[in-house]
């Protein structure tokens, strides 16, 4: 089964008076959809976007894999375990909060900033939190803790693409259009996939796809 959810359906959320505007794929804060509080393991999608200087105060996480995925400007990210970075369009970001850890994550520079914010279920809890960097991901980011992989796809127009074969596939649209069933999705649209198979999608012009599967 697919199930298509457009980017205007998306649940607005962060300050915009603050300078952070957040759409929410999931159940997330005051807002409480009892049949979308998760997809798999995931338990939130949330597209981010935080003007020059925006961002969030120090606040802590725990069991909880975070990953981070910046589309455009700089994100710069530090944590209570001792990690200060920026994070760039194509790094991607990892922390795992285990038993607890608190960061802040802000917009530094001068130049508006959009990410990409996943939050996915650890199969265990506890443990020592844990932090990962990777500079110009090029192939798929393993996440065994949580019973995942993501995948960053950036087919050319008229690529045709076959998505993986796993329980539970979610496609979310970066930029670009495609086409997956004979329905068009496009920017900030995303499908999730139950069903087992693995169908496949066409670019209907040069696309940025990420793309979780994950086993039960």
């Amino acid at each position: 089964m697919i199930r298509i959810q457009r980017a205007g359906d998306r649940y607005p959320g962060g300050d915009p008076g603050a300078g952070v505007e957040t759409r929410h794929a999931l159940s997330f804060g005051p807002h409480y959809d009892p049949d979308n509080l998760r997809f798999g393991p995931l338990l939130a999608v949330n597209e981010e976007r935080l003007a020059p200087g925006a961002g969030f105060d120090e606040h802590p996480h725990s069991h909880t894999e975070i990953v981070t995925w910046v589309v455009e400007g700089e994100l710069t990210h530090r944590d209570t375990a001792g990690h200060e970075t920026v994070v760039r369009p194509g790094d991607l970001q990892h922390l795992s909060s285990a038993a607890g850890v608190r960061h802040v994550e802000r917009n530094a520079g001068d130049a508006s900033l959009t990410f990409v914010q996943m939050w996915l279920a650890p199969r265990e809890t506890g443990g020592e939190p844990s932090y990962t960097l990777v500079r110009d991901l090029s192939g798929p980011y393993a996440l065994p803790a949580a019973g995942a992989a993501l995948h960053v796809l950036r087919p050319g127009r008229g690529d045709e693409v076959v998505l993986p074969g796993a329980d539970t596939v979610y496609v979310h649209v970066v930029r670009g259009t495609v086409i997956l069933a004979g329905r068009e999705l496009g920017e900030g649209d995303a499908a999730r996939i139950t069903d087992g198979d693995a169908p496949s999608l066409t670019a209907a012009e040069p696309a940025e796809l990420l793309v979780w599967e994950s086993s039960a």
